[in-house]
C-alpha cells in the first residue's frame, strides 16, 4: 500500500494525501449556460475527501469553445460564484479540487453553438460520423484563445481550486493544433512539428505567467495528452515523444496521459516492446510526476500503473463507486460496487447526461 498511500508534493508546494486521482469525466450537470449546479456540487462532494485530488469535467473558456450541452463554463467572470462553491464541495478532508480549462474546436457542431460554425486550427473535419468542416482560426484569435486560457485561469484561482489542468488530450482544440490531420497551417502556427508545437508553447507559458504573478500559493498546473491518433495524417508515438520532452522540460507540475487501459501497447511498430505508459514514463525521467489512467478497478490495477507513473487517474469505477479509494486502502475490495442500474441513479448521484455517457462507454459490463 505505500506506493498508494504516500503524499506527493508538487513543484509548487502543493501536497496531495495520496497516490489516487479522481480523473476528469463528462457529466452534462451544469445549467445551459455553463453555471454550476447543486446536483453537480454534490456529485463531485460525493466522490471527494478520500482521494488525493479530484479534476473536473472540462470547463470551457470561451463561448464558442463548448463542445456538449451541460458543460462547465470558465469563459467569463459571472462563473466565479458557482465554480467556488464547486472547489469548496471538493475540498473536503483534505482532497485538492483541480479544473479543467478547454475549447472543444471541431469536436462541438453548429446545433451546440446556437448556429456559430465550429473553429479549428485548420478548415478540416474530423473523422467522425456527421462532422461539420470547421472555420480555421485566425492568427489574432488564436492570440485570443490563448489569453482566454490565462483569464479561466486567474479565474479557478479567485474561486477557490488548487489547480488547473489544461485539456490536451481526447482531441480538442489543444490537440488539433499539434496534430497534421486538423492543422495543415502554414504560419507562425503550423506547418513543420515545431510549428504545431507553438500554440501549445505558448499556452503552457501563458497559464504558468498568470499563475506564478498571481501570488497565489501552492496552485498547481497539469496538461493532459492523448498519445496516439488513428487518422492519417494524425498524432504518432515518435510526436509524442517529443511533446512529452518539451513539457517535461517547462515547469509544470503534472502531465496526465490518456488512454482507457494503461497496459495498452503502440500500434506504431517501434514503440511496441513496452505499454505507452512506460514509453512516456521513461521519457519523462524524473522531470515531473505522471498520471497514468486507465482500467483501474481495484489495487492490482493501481499497483501496475505506479510501476510507470507517480499517480493513478481513476474514471469510470469511480462513478460506479464513490467510495472507490477508501475500500481499496481498508482492504475492503469485495465492497466495490461495479454496476449499476437505474434503481441506482439517486444514490449515486448519476445524472441522465452522466447516465447516457456511461451506456456510451461499455454498456454490457457496467449496465444491469
Amino acid at each position: 500500500m505505500t506506493k498508494m498511500t504516500g503524499p506527493l508534493t508538487f513543484r509548487r508546494g502543493l501536497t496531495i494525501k495520496n497516490r489516487f486521482i479522481m480523473s476528469p469525466m463528462t457529466t452534462k450537470m451544469s445549467f445551459f449556460d455553463g453555471t454550476v449546479t447543486n446536483d453537480e456540487v454534490s456529485y463531485y462532494s460525493s466522490r471527494a475527501g478520500e482521494n488525493g485530488a479530484v479534476i473536473t469535467g472540462a470547463a470551457n473558456v470561451q463561448d464558442n469553445g463548448k463542445g456538449w450541452d451541460g458543460e462547465l463554463s470558465v469563459a467569463d467572470d459571472k462563473f466565479i460564484p458557482g465554480l467556488a462553491k464547486l472547489a469548496a464541495g471538493i475540498k473536503k478532508n483534505g482532497t485538492k479540487a483541480i479544473l479543467q480549462i478547454f475549447h472543444a474546436g471541431r469536436m462541438t457542431d453548429s446545433g451546440v453553438l446556437h448556429g456559430v460554425q465550429p473553429v479549428s486550427a485548420s478548415a478540416v473535419a474530423s473523422e467522425r460520423p456527421g462532422a461539420e468542416t470547421p472555420r480555421a482560426m485566425e492568427s489574432a484569435e488564436v492570440t485570443e484563445l490563448i489569453n482566454n486560457f490565462r483569464k479561466a485561469t486567474r479565474r479557478a484561482i479567485e474561486a477557490g481550486f488548487d489547480g488547473v489542468e489544461l485539456h490536451g488530450a481526447n482531441t480538442y482544440i489543444i490537440q488539433q493544433f499539434f496534430s497534421p490531420h486538423s492543422n495543415r497551417r502554414h504560419d507562425e502556427w503550423g506547418g513543420s512539428l515545431e510549428k504545431r508545437y507553438h500554440f501549445i508553447d505558448e499556452l503552457v507559458d501563458g497559464v504558468l505567467d498568470v499563475v506564478d504573478k498571481s501570488g497565489a500559493k501552492n496552485f498547481i498546473v497539469g496538461y493532459r495528452f492523448s498519445p496516439e491518433e488513428y487518422e492519417n495524417p494524425g498524432i504518432r508515438m515518435s510526436d509524442t515523444m517529443y511533446l512529452v520532452d518539451k513539457l517535461a522540460d517547462k515547469p509544470l507540475d503534472y502531465l496526465h496521459l490518456s488512454e482507457n487501459d494503461y497496459k495498452r501497447v503502440s500500434v506504431s511498430d517501434d514503440y511496441k516492446d513496452k505499454s505507452i505508459l512506460a514509453y512516456v514514463h521513461d521519457q519523462i525521467n524524473g522531470r515531473v510526476p505522471l498520471i497514468g489512467i486507465g482500467g483501474v478497478e481495484g489495487k492490482e490495477q493501481a499497483e501496475g500503473i505506479l510501476n510507470n507513473a507517480e499517480l493513478v487517474g481513476v474514471g469510470i469505477q469511480m462513478l460506479l463507486e464513490p467510495h472507490f479509494v477508501g475500500k481499496v486502502l481498508a482492504g475492503h475490495e469485495e465492497l466495490i460496487n461495479h454496476k449499476l442500474s437505474r434503481m441506482d441513479q439517486d444514490t449515486y448521484q448519476i445524472s441522465n447526461g452522466t447516465w447516457d455517457f456511461l451506456t456510451g462507454m461499455k454498456p454490457d459490463s457496467l449496465i444491469d
